[in-house]
């Protein structure tokens, strides 16, 4: 199945010149789809590093574009003009792979979709390692293992590509290169081109708030406008994580390239005081732990300056209508309103299923 395809939202930031850092992540996700619905490209790749979109192709533009200013840092002046025709002919691969999947499969005509995802990471420690998954219709369909150099087949119609790559003896060997080499060389350049926006650090801004329904407190710990994204967030109830009962949402990005995220749990509202939520993050020096402030009195005080209002409101409205009907009735007129090898993308040809 052609192609490589990336939406593992990444680990972190940067090991470079090998000493011990942040880890850092580049990733790639291709997807093809037989009959997209409107506003939907018939194929797609999306590039990431430490989770965020730095690259985009797509069958309707058919050029692979930036997404991120720190990429006019790139000293290759063939790099856009290159991964554009490697895209443009990976897109026919996966049209093609599309109709040998819907046969394989004897599946009638209609909407089927083909995934490819890989990349590699940068550990904490300067070590390195690398995935290549596929999938169809939402399913797995090829696992590779680079230690190996084997495929892992999810059904019979997996295990025919699988033979298929293991008679033609090249495909592990140049995915294991990719991901060893091209890949590690790749994620270190961009790493480097965009060292101010990849590696900066912002804390998040942390909110606890509570909501009493049927005689159950629910807990709501919000962390908002931080980066990067890997963050930690728990419940504790006297010190203690409460994973079970805990709730929690995805990561997800902001407009400005930051993240939040949310958890929530349900307690008895006598046991508000007995619970916090606790926020690791790169951005802290420390695990922040914040508690929830009931302010029961807030309401009736907030309703009370607005009824205080009104009536000042309302009092010097009255006085301003007296005393203009007095001026009136003397005689006074009322004044009128007025957005291969070198190859960063590719893990050399990219072969049928």
């Amino acid at each position: 199945m052609g192609g490589a395809l990336g939406l593992v939202l990444g680990l972190l930031l940067g090991v470079l010149g090998g000493a011990a850092s942040e880890p850092h992540s580049l990733r790639y996700f291709f997807t093809g789809v037989s009959e997209p619905s409107p506003g939907v490209p018939q194929f797609m790749i999306v590039g990431y590093v430490d989770g965020d979109v730095f690259v985009r192709y797509d069958s309707e533009t058919r050029r692979m574009e930036s997404r991120v200013d720190w990429t006019s840092a790139i000293d290759d002046q063939q790099y856009w003009e290159r991964n554009t025709q490697i895209a443009q002919n990976t897109e026919q691969i996966f049209r093609l792979d599309l109709e040998t999947l819907r046969e394989r499969y004897n599946q009638s005509r209609g909407s089927h979709t083909t995934h490819v995802m890989y990349g590699c990471d940068i550990l904490e420690d300067g070590s390195i390692r690398g995935f290549e998954q596929h999938g169809y219709d939402g399913k797995d369909f090829l696992t590779f293992d680079k230690d190996t150099l084997t495929y892992t087949a999810a059904d019979a119609g997996a295990q025919i590509t699988k033979r298929k790559w293991e008679q033609e003896g090249t495909v592990a060997e140049r995915m294991k290169y990719y991901l060893e080499n091209t890949c590690i060389e790749w994620l270190r350049k961009y790493v480097s081109y965009g060292k101010d926006v990849l590696e900066r650090r912002e804390r998040p801004e942390v909110r606890v708030s509570g909501m009493e329904a049927d005689k159950i407190l629910t807990l709501s710990c919000r962390a908002h406008g931080f980066y990067p994204q890997p963050i930690s967030i728990s419940w504790l109830k006297d010190g203690m994580v409460q994973e079970q009962e805990t709730r929690r949402g995805s990561t997800v990005p902001n407009s400005d390239g930051t993240y939040h995220i949310w958890a929530t749990i349900d307690v008895l509202p006598g046991d508000g005081d007995k619970y916090q939520c606790r926020v690791e993050h790169a951005s802290l020096p420390q695990p922040g732990l914040f508690s929830w402030e009931p302010q029961s009195n807030l309401i009736p005080i907030l309703a009370g300056v607005a009824v205080a209002a009104v009536a000042i409101t309302a009092l010097a409205g009255f006085a301003v209508w007296k005393c203009k009907q007095g001026k009136k009735g003397k005689g006074y007129n009322m004044a009128p309103g007025s957005e291969g090898g070198s190859n960063s993308s590719n893990a050399g040809s990219n072969p049928s299923v």
